[in-house]
């Protein structure tokens, strides 16, 4: 199966060298060819550094352009621009690490019926704790999602930046709420990919992030945020949340 990785990117010529290059390492270590086997697209999404040529720096990446800033735009912009069967939707700040591309395709090989797969993250750039309590707000999260997917029957789980979905899924969905711009987009996603095929969270599937956002606004502010987006998402179809605040690294 043939694999997309879309990489939005906003102003994340800090960050995004190292994903790219992570995303280019693990392709080589599955034994897949880039532009053959699989391909990288950067989605320039209304960046005003140097996002685009950092992108265009790393052998094998292809960017385009999307002009409209918003989060569900540019994954939208990047799959219209894909080939893959599957489509890897990764984070400019997001790093996988080895091993991540062979469990995805063995996931999609043994499960016909999935449609998206994700897992979790694990941050960089935080202190050790911080992931104690975001490993605590995991567990709690995924027994929600087994509730909501198993019993209550109305969605699933992804972790925005770290999940991969089927084309021929993602085909079925027709057009992108554009209500959604940042904040519950992926829990809009898993809830519309749920009435298509199996959707699923793992722990199988870590992938590391930036703490950036928790060290900007709190681990509990972000906690209760994300909570109230997911339900919101899957419950009402609206985002709780409609601003969000950019925040960025600095170039050393």
């Amino acid at each position: 199966m043939k694999i997309s990785f879309v990489v939005p990117a906003y102003n994340e010529q800090a960050l995004l060298s190292r994903s790219l290059t992570a995303i280019r390492d693990e392709i080589e270590r599955a034994g897949q060819v880039l532009g053959q086997d699989a391909e990288i697209i950067v989605v320039n999404n209304a960046s005003t550094d140097n996002t685009r040529e950092v992108a265009e720096a790393v052998e094998g990446v292809v960017v385009v352009d999307e002009p409209r800033k918003g989060l569900v735009q540019a994954r939208w912009t990047g799959f219209a621009a894909s080939t893959g069967e599957l489509v890897a939707n990764i984070d400019a700040d997001t790093v996988i690490p080895p091993g991540w591309l062979t469990e995805v395709l063995q996931q999609f090989e043994r499960g016909p019926r999935l449609v998206a797969l994700s897992g979790p993250y694990i941050y960089y750039g935080v202190p050790n704790r911080v992931n104690r309590v975001v490993g605590a707000y995991y567990r709690l999260a995924f027994t929600v999602y087994l509730f909501n997917r198993f019993v209550l029957n109305v969605g699933s789980m992804l972790q925005g930046g770290n999940f991969i979905v089927k084309r021929a899924a993602m085909l079925k969905l027709g057009n992108p709420d554009l209500r959604f711009s940042f904040y519950g987009e992926d829990t809009d996603m898993a809830r519309r990919l749920s009435k298509v095929g199996g959707v699923k969270f793992t722990f199988r599937l870590p992938a590391e992030s930036s703490g950036r956002r928790l060290v900007g606004e709190g681990v509990f502010t972000i906690g209760i945020r994300y909570s109230m987006n997911f339900f919101w998402a899957t419950f009402r179809k609206k985002p709780f949340t409609e601003e969000w605040r950019d925040i960025r690294e600095e170039m050393s």
